[in-house]
């Protein structure tokens, strides 16, 4: 199990960097810079420093968001990404495509119909079909990752195993039954507790119901020469 998962940690990581690689050499091929706009709430760092909305970013920037803190990143005809609390993001892009290696977090991104978008994270690489306009959202949990899509189609690529998402599901990468992580599953999905209709209640009433009648059954004697009474324990 472990060699299965280091070699599709390894696969996953040379596709990472092959599908960078390529894109950059795609993106100085193409006349003139593309740039973005980003919107921020709360503490975002671009390359390290601080910034705020309505700044301009570049390709090939690393954005980070703090604790209750998001940031959108508008990049007109082609896309937008909208990164959540407590991430870590690459952010490539150019007219023709978005490059993303998320390395904390998550990352929601959004494409229009000819524009290549690929999410990478340390489990998987998630590619979206270019025919159409996506929308979908890409996260870490400790030990896996996760994708869900909401309109479009992509493809979910773990070592040399492709998976293909449609609108209105997901998928994961990773180990999520691994013991140990907290957490484990991703917020939301985990099952509802069973209480099993009203039985718990009614077992409650019942001992509820008993330690009343314990009370209320002792014995009461009067003290002779006086109408103060004195409570006995059927015990003693």
């Amino acid at each position: 199990m472990l060699g299965k998962n280091f070699f599709h940690k390894i696969t996953t990581s040379f596709t990472a960097v092959a599908i960078l690689l390529v894109y950059s050499m795609v993106t100085l091929a193409v006349p003139g810079d593309l740039t973005g706009e980003i919107t921020v709430s709360g503490t975002v760092t671009v390359n390290g420093q601080p910034t705020v909305s309505n700044s301009t970013i570049t390709s090939g920037s690393t954005i980070a968001t703090g604790a209750g803190s998001t940031a959108v990143i508008s990049l007109g005809k082609v896309g937008r990404v909208e990164l959540q609390e407590n991430s870590n993001m690459v952010l490539s892009f150019s007219a023709s495509g978005i490059v993303a290696i998320v390395s904390s977090g998550t990352a929601r991104m959004a494409n229009g119909v000819g524009i290549s978008t690929t999410v990478s994270t340390r489990d998987a690489t998630v590619i979206a079909d270019s025919s159409q306009a996506n929308n979908f959202q890409v996260g870490l949990e400790n030990t896996y990752t996760y994708v869900n899509v909401t309109s479009g189609n992509v493809t979910m690529r773990e070592g040399s195993t492709d998976r293909q998402v449609a609108a209105g599901s997901s998928a994961t990468a990773g180990e999520v039954g691994q013991t140990g992580c907290e957490p484990c599953l991703r917020p939301g999905s985990a099952p509802p507790l069973n209480f099993a209709g009203w039985g718990w209640f009614a077992l409650l009433g019942l001992g509820a119901a008993g330690a009343a009648i314990l009370l209320g059954t002792r014995d009461s004697k009067k003290r002779p020469g006086g109408d103060t009474t004195v409570i006995v324990s059927p015990v003693s």
